[in-house]
């Protein structure tokens, strides 16, 4: 499908954990709450540091909030916005400078908000600010996302895969893939279990001479790519654990949140 030609090419790029934070505020408070949007410093610094749907927790100042934002104009991602009162507000640009909206924008704002997650998670914790009723409806958004390295996989597809944003510097994507795995890329497509069979070796001719071949039993399949498939399984039990333990990790973070906000 051929690109509008009046639409803008996204300029995202990487951006800063502060950066990232105010982005993902702008975004959600103007899905949320759309009365308090575009949004002032004050109300903007507390968002960033507020203890709910938050990880890492912050406690940012008003004026590293405000250097960011001078940052995040320069490069087109916020502008100022002067209405009636003397309050400077601000309001994102992210439609354009990630070149997503709807609900890719809110997968995006989730992820900036909280890091890697798995997909169930993000299902879930997305569905606040758009239409994800059920993970059929997440997996095209995340493929499309994906297409455009807007999200990155951690672990391989399945039950519990963990995934991020592509905002983070080099160093800060390579020390989330080696935190959920080995710190390599993860294949956006996995290969199909006959794509990983191996093809080298020729059938035997019926009317090749010498003793005729033992019919195969029913175990021989295995044995043959045993040893591939194993270190095959290997891999994504890992990955696996290493998601669980982030869920578990996420899950305390948010039960202890929660404890927070009604303490």
């Amino acid at each position: 499908m051929s690109q509008d030609l009046d639409s803008p090419e996204p300029a995202w790029r990487p951006i800063t954990k502060i950066q990232r934070r105010v982005l993902g505020v702008l975004v959600e408070k103007a899905k949320t709450t759309p009365d308090a949007y575009p949004m002032s410093l004050n109300g903007l610094t507390t968002g960033c540091n507020q203890k709910s749907n938050r990880d890492p927790q912050m406690n940012l100042e008003g004026w590293e909030v405000e250097e960011a934002l001078e940052q995040l104009r320069t490069i087109s991602a916020v502008a100022e916005v002067h209405g009636d009162g003397r309050v400077v507000k601000f309001r994102h640009y992210m439609k354009d400078w990630l070149g997503c909206d709807g609900n890719e924008l809110a997968i995006m704002a989730e992820l900036l908000l909280r890091g890697p997650q798995t997909v169930g998670e993000l299902r879930g914790r997305a569905a606040r600010m758009g239409k994800i009723p059920d993970m059929a409806s997440l997996q095209p958004l995340l493929d499309e996302l994906q297409r455009k390295k807007l999200v990155i996989p951690l672990t391989a597809k399945g039950r519990g895969q963990v995934v991020t944003h592509g905002l983070y510097s080099e160093k800060e994507l390579a020390e989330q893939r080696q935190q959920y795995g080995d710190g390599r890329p993860v294949p956006v497509e996995s290969s199909s279990p006959a794509e990983n069979a191996p093809t080298s070796s020729p059938t035997p001719s019926p009317a090749s001479p010498g003793p005729a071949s033992p019919a195969p039993s029913a175990e021989q399949p295995a044995a043959v790519s045993s040893g591939s498939h194993d270190s095959t399984e290997i891999s994504e039990l890992r990955a696996e654990i290493a998601a669980l333990k982030a869920e578990l990790e996420r899950v305390k973070k948010d039960v202890e949140d929660l404890w927070s906000s009604v303490t």
